[in-house]
């Protein structure tokens, strides 16, 4: 599970930050590159509902997460191919609804490996935080190295290795649905499950113009590239330190107590991006902060899903997951981000995220209330 994660977020790691260099040299315009962009997000709230009720209704995992890793590496070399926009859409699009297919169900898969073990999910999920940070970091030299055409088929290599990870990952029983076991909608319906959707939903949300204007911002703040790289890296060594230690908080606090403190974080770190930005030791406090907006929170939001979803529902459950958060949260938060730079800059922008996450707060308190740990 480690060498999926790891493969899978270092695809990520290498196509995130240079793709749309990669589109920008194929002469496309800026409209057309942030459509081809936006893709991996919009198939992140198709997908994972898809392949996460086919996978609860055939109750395996693993053919499928080897068959659409497969799938989504046989696209992208399609893709290698693409110099048209429509072609390249097409490609693109068939190669992110497979390629978003996988995750949620490995998600599904860990958590129920390491139900008995509080916290090391999150010492076998730091693997993809590492995969990411090592071909982000590495990506500028190595395509300096092999240029930039060569992009679509580095991409294609790391898939294939997705693909080889997926074929070891182990298949873990499902039992059964029984007649008198809860639905998935009588289960939807509970308040600490709308609840929970509803906190993932909001810090994604404030997330979002946190992954499209942060750089920017920063640059307006008077920081050159070096720092701007310096203070992201930052941002994820944090992440990597806080999954390294989730066994010991998950030991001390409860689930709920952790998503809390998850969200009342991430309200003053946004806060300090919205006003205190150009002042380099609020900086690094505010990436500092992103152990707890994405290690503590992601963490937290996998082991609460597994609890609120029977063995049946494991897969939809996270599936849902990626959706109000990833997908729709995220999708919403950077598209609103993008109107309000324009009047109020990083102080409205980052404003809002700070009321995103402070509602998510409230949200927490009344239903999703903190418990002691067992």
């Amino acid at each position: 599970m480690a060498a999926f994660y790891f493969s899978y977020f270092a695809f990520q790691g290498l196509f995130g930050p240079f793709w749309s260099l990669y589109l920008q040299s194929l002469s496309f315009s800026p409209l057309q590159i942030s459509i081809l962009m936006s893709l991996s997000t919009l198939a992140r709230i198709v997908s994972p509902v898809f392949w996460g009720w086919l996978a609860d209704r055939a109750g395996k995992r693993r053919a499928i997460i080897f068959w659409t890793s497969l799938a989504a590496a046989a696209s992208f070399v399609l893709v290698a191919w693409q110099h048209s926009f429509w072609g390249m859409f097409a490609a693109l699009a068939l190669g992110f609804f497979f390629w978003a297919a996988s995750l949620p169900l490995a998600e599904a898969t860990t958590s129920q490996l390491t139900r008995s073990q509080p916290g090391r999910y999150s010492r076998i999920r730091v693997w993809g935080s590492i995969g990411f940070v090592c071909l982000a970091s590495s990506g500028g030299y190595l395509l300096e190295w092999v240029s930039l055409a060569s992009l679509p088929w580095l991409v294609c290599g790391l898939l294939a290795l997705v693909v080889l990870a997926g074929w070891a990952v182990p298949e873990v029983a499902v039992e059964k649905r029984s007649r008198t076991q809860e639905s998935m909608l009588a289960t939807l319906r509970q308040p600490r499950v709308i609840a929970l959707f509803a906190c993932c939903f909001l810090l994604a949300f404030g997330m979002g113009p946190y992954y499209n204007f942060y750089s920017l911002g920063l640059k307006e703040a008077g920081y050159d590239k070096a720092a701007t790289g310096w203070l992201w890296s930052v941002g994820v060594m944090a992440e990597i330190m806080v999954f390294w230690q989730m066994p010991r908080l998950m030991a001390r606090f409860s689930l709920e107590r952790l998503m809390l403190a998850s969200l009342l974080v991430s309200a003053v770190r946004f806060a300090l991006i919205a006003t205190l930005l150009p002042l380099p030791l609020a900086a690094v406090l505010a990436q500092c902060g992103h152990a707890f907006t994405f290690g503590i929170h992601h963490a937290a939001s996998v082991g609460l899903i597994h609890r609120f979803f029977s063995a049946q529902q494991q897969a939809r459950g996270q599936g849902l997951y990626t959706v109000a958060s990833f997908g729709v949260g995220g999708s919403l938060g950077g598209l609103l981000g993008g109107v309000l730079w324009q009047h109020g800059g990083v102080a409205l922008t980052f404003g809002i995220s700070t009321a995103a996450a402070l509602l998510g707060v409230a949200v927490c308190l009344k239903w999703l209330k903190p418990q002691p740990a067992v």
